[in-house]
């Protein structure tokens, strides 16, 4: 991005706020994230800890310590290129309203030395920037420099360029490589040290971590690995931070860094070291997606659960990856085959809303745990046999403070236990915390807080300068099939996709020329001879005499495909051209960076020689695409060739660019392009990357299951949804891409789509619910008040909220008793009060926040005596 063109994007930031709707589960957030640079002034001086002052930051055997005081710290993952400066702030808010204490971050190397030497920290890559909202919030940083990232990022977040440096080897005891990652690191410690942001300078980064997962892959690399992993950590200690190194996944981590845990669980991790405190840098809440593939979910019930039981085992610091995932903007993705979309079903949605009831959930574990900060980090421990699968830990400290930890590892049966002559019915698969070691504050497995259904709400692109008299106009260019200007070189042979792009396009045309003889067979008998093409990989579109005749592509476990199509072919000299093409690189892996993509092997059958063998034949080759090359997407290179003006696109057609000027959906709703009739691409607004498109469908033999059960190990693939359907539709453009008015979409279609079908849509809360039980753990603010007393508040409330700027404006349904059902589609049990809807009609009515008490004042609480009641509640906003 040119500078003139971020000073347009951060005049634009400055006059968009962040959509009210980011904050639909603490609706008054919006306030906080509307009030002045003075009030953000004022509450950055109050929170010395983490701004103004120097801290010092060591830790022991049970957890960091800062300032001399032990911490207890949950910790949120947010990438800053996975979202836009504009979302930063009220995605750092919506964190710390969740009960976050750490913003947690890699640093993309690629997208940060786009060549030796040459650095970019504008845009998305303000990593400084990134750092200073998360100061203001009064919050602390886990910054992981790595370098190498992994996380489903292109090329693990190496350059590309590095592979080329003469002798380089990723990841191991090799000299180039070595050299190349420490400058980096100490490029990026330095320029941390310069804005004072480590804790040591009173800076928010309280750890740095060298590395990712590298115990996985160390033993390929052999004495070389283990030498470089020692280097590596040696290397990053040298830095002088003032602030501890961390290595996740290090089996071997040297006694100079603090090894930790990334897993769906890790309550039985132990450190390598006995003085080393127990860190969880990676819990998954979700998964990531793929192109063809399901959509993966983790239920919230889980969640919860997993971090329970770390904490009960002596946890004192745990990650979520991610908290938000956001978004693969461009050609950041990885994988190969990683979806644009990078949401990973975080408590914090890609579009940035959060995610209900799986943020509220966490937010009220995040309560009970901080009630317990104090003997968990300072008591001595007892564990306690309950059952054959239940069990309690119990921490008490010198003053006598106490807290308990019930766990039910069943996961099947509820039960009730015995604990200090109380009884505790505990749900199968579940946690229950006592932060008193009496009342219980939280349960893992009851979810009482709202729940939000969410619409995509289309609305059709809209002229920028709209007219009854005027439709959409579009402006369409057409690329040719092959080779384009002047071929870049021509070769006896298939070379590497990869190697020869350098990663720096998608495309990569492969032409060569087949004469046929008249006489062949299948022109009289009327069969068609066919093409096999074995490809490394990702993806490819066949070409005959410029018409697409096939296309095929691996998936995201297996890159590699052979395509076997018939083809039509003419008399005499035929063109055949390939359009090969990638789908992120390779991110992860032992030798990763030696993976390559393209067809190795090209042959024709049913033909008068048998089989006609074309890999060896002469190939004339083209990078990239002309629309590409003339940067036709971009301000600058609009006008680089020759449009044609219609309002009725041609359809179904490859290799063709589309254009039109649009007006901005009206609101301050999150936006999503929706993509669903067309076939496969990239597209931008105003000169920003969106992304790949492809809606591609996901296999029909795949398990999905209705509703998932959320007792039992979690797995990526245990609670999937969406068999047979578009892996993803809709592509999310901020808001603060958009200008007032003439904003410039650009698509290029590879093979062929319905461009008339795209349309926005506004991402929109069309309801709230909330459902819970009268059983549910009575936990209120009030009672981290009372802890000296022992007592506790007896008091089941639920809370419903809107958008500030709407209103509850219609009950579509109130139970309580037996209802059935989830949000939605509730429906009445044989017990009910007939009185719900009347009741939550008058406490919640024309109000956008309402808190509904299970109490004999608004409920019949005598109703069916034998049952534990439960209330469910879907309200309207609007």
């Amino acid at each position: 991005m040119m500078k003139d063109e971020e000073e347009e994007e951060e005049e634009r930031e400055r006059s968009i706020l962040p959509p009210p709707s980011a904050m639909q589960c603490q609706w008054w957030l919006q306030l906080q994230l509307k009030s002045s640079l003075f009030l953000i002034f004022i509450f950055f001086l109050s929170f010395s800890s983490a701004s103004n002052y120097s801290v010092t930051v060591s830790y022991d055997s049970r957890s960091l310590i800062i300032n001399g005081q032990r911490k207890l710290l949950i910790s949120a993952s947010i990438h800053y290129p996975r979202s836009v400066p504009a979302m930063w702030p009220g995605l750092v808010q919506l964190a710390k309203e969740g009960g976050v204490d750490v913003i947690e971050t890699y640093v993309f190397w690629n997208g940060h030395e786009l060549s030796p030497n040459n650095y970019y920290f504008g845009g998305r890559y303000d990593l400084v920037k990134f750092c200073k909202i998360v100061q203001q919030a009064g919050m602390y940083m886990i910054l992981r420099i790595g370098p190498f990232v992994a996380a489903e990022w292109n090329f693990g977040g190496v350059p590309v360029w590095l592979h080329y440096v003469p002798g380089t080897v990723f990841r191991t005891d090799n000299e180039p490589f070595k050299y190349h990652m420490q400058k980096f690191l100490t490029f990026i410690v330095n320029l941390m040290k310069k804005e004072n942001l480590f804790a040591s300078q009173g800076g928010p980064i309280i750890l740095a971590q060298v590395e990712n997962e590298y115990g996985f892959y160390e033993s390929a690399y052999g004495d070389g690995g283990k030498r470089y992993a020692a280097w590596a950590a040696n290397m990053a200690v040298s830095q002088s931070t003032g602030v501890p190194w961390i290595m996740c996944e290090q089996f071997d981590a040297p006694d100079t860094v603090i090894d930790t845990c990334n897993s769906f669980y890790c309550d039985n991790f132990k450190p390598i070291s006995p003085n080393k405190p127990k860190f969880w840098t990676e819990n998954w809440p979700g998964w990531f997606k793929t192109f063809g593939a399901s959509d993966p979910h983790r239920p919230p019930e889980d969640v919860a659960f997993s971090v329970a039981r770390f904490f009960q085992k002596g946890g004192s610091l745990q990650n979520y990856y991610m908290y938000h995932g956001g978004t693969n903007f461009g050609r950041t993705s990885g994988g190969p085959f990683i979806t644009t979309s990078y949401d990973y079903d975080a408590p914090i949605d890609e579009y940035g809303l959060a995610r209900c009831p799986k943020w509220g959930h966490l937010k009220e574990l995040h309560r009970s745990i901080k009630l317990c900060e104090r003997p968990l980090l300072n008591g001595k421990t007892t564990f306690l046999t309950l059952g054959p699968s239940q069990e309690a830990d119990v921490y008490q400290d010198s003053s006598g403070a106490c807290a308990a930890f019930l766990a039910n590892l069943d996961d099947k049966n509820d039960e009730v236990v015995e604990f200090r002559n109380t009884s505790y019915h505990l749900p199968a698969w579940s946690v229950s915390i006592l932060p008193d070691c009496k009342g219980v504050a939280f349960n893992s497995a009851k979810v009482g807080s709202q729940t939000s259904v969410v619409e995509m709400i289309a609305t059709n692109l809209k002229p920028s300068t709209p007219s009854p008299l005027r439709s959409l106009q579009w402006d369409v260019f057409q690329e040719k099939a092959g080779i384009w200007g002047i071929a870049d070189f021509t070769k006896n042979g298939l070379v590497d996709h990869i190697n020869t792009t350098k990663d720096a396009t998608d495309y990569f045309w492969y032409r060569t020329s087949l004469l046929v003889d008249e006489n062949e067979e299948f022109f009289r008998n009327g069969s068609s001879p066919i093409l096999i093409v074995e490809s490394k990989g990702h993806a490819m579109h066949v070409f005959i005499n410029q018409k697409l005749q096939a296309s095929a592509s691996g998936n995201g476990s297996s890159p590699p495909f052979k395509l076997t199509s018939p083809i039509s072919l003419k008399p005499g000299m035929n063109v055949i051209a390939l359009l090969s093409m990638t789908v992120g690189l390779q991110n992860a892996g032992s030798f990763y960076e030696w993976i390559g993509a393209g067809p190795y092997s090209v042959r024709i059958t049913g033909m008068k020689k048998s089989t006609v063998d074309l890999s060896s034949s002469t190939w004339t080759y083209k990078i990239g695409l002309l629309g590409e090359h003339l940067r036709i997407y971009d301000t600058d290179g609009l006008n680089a060739v020759k449009w044609v003006s219609t309002s009725e696109p041609p359809k179904q057609q490859p290799l063709t660019w589309y254009k039109a000027v649009v007006d901005s959906p009206p609101g301050y709703d999150p936006i999503g392009l929706d993509m669903i009739q067309m076939g496969k691409g990239l597209a931008w607004l105003n000169g920003q990357e969106i992304g790949r498109y492809w809606p591609r469908i996901g296999s029909k033999g795949e398990q999905c299951v209705q509703q998932c059960d959320y007792r039992g190990k979690f797995s990526q693939n245990k609670c999937n949804t969406g068999c047979g359907e578009p892996t993803q539709r809709w592509y999310h453009v901020p808001r603060s891409w958009f200008k007032p008015s003439g904003n410039i979409l650009v698509i290029f279609e590879e093979k062929g789509g319905d461009p008339t079908k795209i349309t926005f849509s506004t991402r929109k809360i069309s309801s709230v619910c909330a459902h819970i039980s009268e059983d549910h753990p009575a936990f209120d603010f009030e009672y981290s008040q009372k802890r000296s007393t022992g007592d506790f508040i007896n008091k089941t409330t639920t809370r419903l909220k809107c958008h500030p700027s709407t209103q509850i404006s219609h009950v579509k349904f109130a139970s309580f008793g037996n209802p059935t059902g989830t949000c939605g589609s509730f429906a009445q049990g044989q017990c009910h009060d007939p009185n719900s809807v009347s009741t939550v009609e008058k406490v919640c009515l024309n109000k956008s926040y309402c808190e509904l008490e299970i109490s004999q004042e608004n409920f019949d609480m005598q109703l069916c005596p034998s049952l534990v009641k439960r209330l469910a509640v879907e309200v309207v906003c609007s």
